[in-house]
């Protein structure tokens, strides 16, 4: 009888692809196990739904052994549910349809783990139901989950709402933080987002272990800690497995906004790129202003521009580039720089030898990207976990060179162009370059036979076989 792990990654691309990277990581070292992923939908049908079908397709054709279950679709929500809690909800409201599939693998396979996202916390109830060995997933940093696994005991002596956005919290494993570098959602004691948050980390210091995408050489601190038990000092943390750096270049060879064919035709290491993820919107000011930092810079440049959030925009549909630009500007810099609109193929454009820095909003997926290709960076964060893996780059990595941001969050041209050109001529953006080079050396033998990656999912690998 087949040996079965099941993954349940959360709603959004950027989870579901770190989380199929992991069982090819595991199909590829240890074929005796089957994967099977569980696919959660939205009630409504996005474009972000359409590229999500189109990546498990394409995924699909290349790795045959995973298998993709779609969750039926959740008809309805409550009316009365927050839009920042809906997608909990909805995964709530999918455990009867969670808890099905997995007595139907465990009828025909030995059902031997359930990994799932640490934001599809909820189907933890169904696997403890069923008493089946549960672990967590973390496509963050470990230092974002040093953080998380520390709240509950962060919530126990203080309000993080309370204090100063910069005031300085101690928390095990990581760097010099202030109360402005947590998410959000994590300082809020009377919103709904931070209940979740408190059970996610209730529920991970519950599971048979925690599985990270990250490696041991960039976050030394962070896994030392979580490895030493410090983050939860109230009682016992379950075991921790390292097993990354994980991203996918899957699709990324299409060059159908001429990139790479741009690239080839610059000098080594000239380049900056400037891209924020799929969610990295700024207002049309913004823009404009951006624009005129690269353009005083005088640096080579290759932009991913993306339309401004609906809020700040003038007008429907979408905007051309010459709307989105100053007046003048493609023109004036053709010679310099290249813009385009909505993506590009990051993994091979960082990997290219032009390239020889990159303005990032410090996701971790382009983090790590960053990292294995050897490329420098300008950090400015924009949601999420970002402003904390800030710190980590700039402070414990010394990788990146910081953005100075307005109390608003904007960043001036001048500003940019500055740490632009630090980055690219300065001999402190040397020494970030020769640091990252270092990094990426050993990135790479982390997950070779004997690498710290590969011996943590070996011994993974074993903990299930002897379930």
């Amino acid at each position: 009888m087949k040996e079965a792990i099941v993954l349940y990654p959360y709603l959004g691309r950027g989870h579901l692809v770190s989380m199929v990277e992991l069982g090819k990581l595991i199909l590829t070292h240890h074929p005796s196990f089957s994967i099977t992923i569980l696919i959660l939908k939205r009630t409504t049908i996005t474009p972000a739904s359409d590229s999500i079908a189109k990546y498990i397709a394409s995924v699909s054709a290349v790795v045959p052994s995973i298998t993709f279950h779609h969750l039926p679709i959740i008809s309805y929500l409550p009316a009365n549910i927050p839009p920042q809690i809906q997608s909990f909800e909805l995964c709530r409201l999918s455990n009867p349809n969670v808890h099905h599939v997995l007595q139907t693998i465990s009828g025909t396979s030995k059902l031997k783990a359930f990994v799932l996202d640490p934001f599809s916390f909820a189907a933890a109830e169904v696997t403890a139901a069923l008493n089946i060995p549960t672990y967590y997933y973390s496509p963050s940093a470990a230092t974002t989950l040093a953080l998380t696994l520390h709240m509950p005991t962060l919530h126990q002596n203080s309000s993080l709402k309370d204090l100063g956005r910069d005031a300085i919290i101690t928390i095990p494993g990581l760097p010099r933080i202030s109360v402005a570098d947590i998410p959000d959602p994590m300082k809020n004691h009377w919103s709904k987002s931070y209940e979740n948050f408190l059970i996610i980390a209730n529920n991970m210091k519950k599971s048979d272990g925690i599985i990270v995408n990250t490696f041991e050489f960039i976050e030394t601190t962070a896994i030392s800690a979580l490895n030493d038990g410090l983050c939860v000092p109230e009682g016992p943390t379950p075991p921790v497995f390292c097993v990354g750096p994980l991203f996918s270049a899957q699709d990324e060879e299409r060059d159908e906004n001429g990139c790479l064919s741009w690239l080839n035709s610059q000098p080594s290491q000239s380049v900056v790129y400037l891209n924020f993820g799929s969610l990295g919107r700024f207002p049309l000011v913004q823009i404009k202003e951006m624009a005129l930092g690269l353009e005083k810079s005088g640096q080579s440049f290759l932009w991913v521009v993306r339309d401004p959030p609906p809020s700040h925009s003038t007008e429907s549909g979408e905007l051309s580039l010459e709307e989105l630009l100053p007046e003048g500007f493609l023109e004036r810099t053709k010679e310099k720089g290249l813009v385009v609109k909505n993506w590009a193929p990051q993994v091979p454009i960082l990997r290219h030898d032009s390239v020889g820095g990159f303005v990032s909003h410090c996701g971790w997926n382009s983090v790590l990207e960053a990292v294995s290709a050897g490329v420098p960076m300008v950090t400015w964060p924009l949601y999420a976990e970002q402003k904390l893996n800030r710190v980590l780059l700039v402070q414990e990595m010394k990788v990146a060179l910081a953005l100075n941001e307005s109390k608003d969050g904007s960043v001036s041209g001048d500003e940019l162009e500055k740490r632009v050109r630090e980055l690219m001529e300065s001999d402190r953006g040397k020494e970030v370059r020769e640091r990252i080079r270092s990094i990426t050396k050993n990135g790479m033998k982390a997950l070779e036979e004997g690498g710290t990656s590969r011996v943590a999912l070996n011994r993974l690998a074993q903990l299930w076989s002897q379930n």
